[in-house]
C-alpha cells in the first residue's frame, strides 16, 4: 500500500468520525424530545425519516448511512487532490 493510499485511507476514517459525531448530534436535536434517551433517540430517528416520507426505520438507515457516505467522500477526495 503506498503513502498516499495509507494518508487517503486515514483521511476516510477521520471523515467517518466526524460523519458519526453529526448523525448522533442531528439525532439528538431533530426529535421532539432534545437528548440522548429513548424518547429523544425515537423522536429523532423519527424525524429524520419522516423528512423523506417514512419513519424512524427510515430514519436508522439514513443516520447509519451517513457516516460511511462522509468517509467514502473524504477517501476520495484526498485521493484526487493528491494525484
Amino acid at each position: 500500500m503506498s503513502d498516499i493510499d495509507k494518508e487517503a485511507a486515514i483521511a476516510g476514517v477521520a471523515g467517518s468520525a466526524v460523519g458519526t459525531a453529526g448523525s448522533i448530534g442531528t439525532v439528538a436535536a431533530a426529535g421532539s424530545v432534545a437528548g440522548l434517551g429513548a424518547t429523544g433517540i425515537t423522536s429523532g430517528l423519527a424525524a429524520i425519516g419522516g423528512v423523506v416520507g417514512g419513519g424512524m426505520a427510515t430514519g436508522l438507515v439514513i443516520t447509519a448511512a451517513a457516516p460511511l457516505a462522509v468517509g467514502a467522500a473524504a477517501y476520495g477526495l484526498y485521493k484526487w487532490l493528491k494525484d
